[in-house]
């Protein structure tokens, strides 16, 4: 049988998953333990058992200046700008992208323009966002919005105008109106498409949040990660992008599920 027609079956497929995991986590312990054996005060790449307590006392113990657990006010404080920022960039390229992909005048009009702000890096930016909107929340909120929302318009608009013509040929033969078309046809086919374009999004979301907190912010997990670096204090900073990625793929998992669920007729095949 030819290799690509084999398929593993579900304990090869655990086996093969878990295998770069655990290659992974085999080298970093055997780097660590050389260059602890060299130097014991090393701090490239401290031991596990300095992972688990430095994440104690981020996790369990309350700072002595705020009176709170640092992991949780820095993961609460990242999830409520992304998540804020995520919704807000859903709002929007939904309403813009079947807009733009339903109707011809906004497509001519608008599409050239969203394909242009879409290729303006967003970090070029952030320095006019906190002249302009200030170091608080909302520049964070807004770098989010400016990173995501065109890409969200851009792809529904490309799926909305690749929706097979016949359905709507049928529809206005039936006599529906455009407002009937768009709610009717478009609109339950895009939401799917939606989902699967915010979970792309997670990425270049988490990216511009963490840059944004690095710059100016009192709190959230990338603040921590660059406030903690001139220490050199790899025992957090290691963790907290463990738990970045971590926190990242329960909202992908969330998503899919919530896609899985709400329209299972689009994973049909």
């Amino acid at each position: 049988m030819r290799l690509i027609n084999r398929k593993p079956g579900r304990s090869g497929n655990l086996m093969l998953a878990s295998l770069p995991f655990v290659l992974l986590i085999a080298a970093y312990l055997v780097a660590s333990h050389l260059r602890l054996e060299a130097n014991p005060g090393d701090k490239l790449l401290p031991a596990p058992q300095s992972f688990v307590a430095a994440m104690q006392q981020m996790a369990l113990e309350a700072d002595a200046r705020t009176g709170q657990r640092l992991l949780w006010q820095d993961t609460w404080a990242s999830l409520r700008r992304l998540l804020l920022g995520l919704g807000i960039s859903s709002v929007i390229g939904l309403g813009f992208g079947v807009a733009i992909g339903t109707i011809p005048y906004l497509r001519a009009s608008l599409a050239p323009f969203v394909t242009v702000i879409s290729m303006v890096p967003p970090l070029a930016i952030l320095p006019v966002l906190f002249i302009v909107l200030g170091l608080g929340e909302l520049s964070k909120v807004v770098l989010i919005v400016i990173g995501v929302a065109p890409f969200l318009m851009r792809d529904l608009a490309l799926h909305v105008e690749s929706l097979p013509a016949e359905q709507i040929v049928k529809a206005q033969t039936l006599g529906a109106s455009t407002w009937q078309i768009v709610l009717r046809i478009v609109l339950p086919q895009s939401l799917p498409r939606l989902l699967d374009a915010l979970r792309l999004s997670l990425g270049p979301a988490w990216l511009f949040l963490i840059a944004a907190e690095a710059i100016a912010a009192t709190d959230g997990l990338g603040y921590r990660i660059f406030l903690v670096r001139r220490y050199l204090a790899m025992d957090i900073i290691l963790p907290y992008v463990v738990w970045i990625t971590l926190l990242a793929f329960l909202l992908d998992l969330l998503l899919r599920l919530g896609a899985r669920r709400l329209f299972p007729w689009s994973r049909a095949r």
